[in-house]
């Protein structure tokens, strides 16, 4: 079974640079969970037609992942990012004035912010 979430962050990643109906087909599949049946229904097609383009659209991104890198470039940007958050939740701001303090703030939302969005 394909990770479900992986071809997601693809999706979201490279979809731009699919057809509008494999972008679609793959977007109700993968982030709307519709059966191949629902998808199918939706248009016009048959499941054997919407296997297909599933599959062929997982090439797809697959493959401009592996020449791109931008999905394993994002993961190892946001651990990098939750690696310092920690450090930083873990310095000692008992001797720390306020404005240091308020400083550091500043930086664990900015830090924050990077890893949700």
């Amino acid at each position: 079974m394909e990770n479900i979430y992986e071809i997601s962050l693809l999706l979201d990643f490279y979809g731009q640079l699919l057809s509008k109906k494999q972008y679609d087909i793959l977007d109700l599949h993968f982030n709307n969970d519709y059966s191949l049946g629902e998808i199918a229904e939706h248009f016009n097609i048959s499941r054997q037609g919407v296997f297909d383009n599933i599959k062929r659209g997982k090439i797809h991104l697959q493959n401009m992942e592996e020449k791109l890198g931008l999905v394993s470039k994002f993961a190892e940007h946001k651990t990098k990012a939750e690696k310092i958050l920690g450090y930083i939740k873990s310095i000692n701001k008992e001797n720390m004035n306020i404005d240091d303090i308020e400083y550091l703030k500043k930086i664990e939302d900015g830090i924050i912010d990077i890893i949700e969005n």
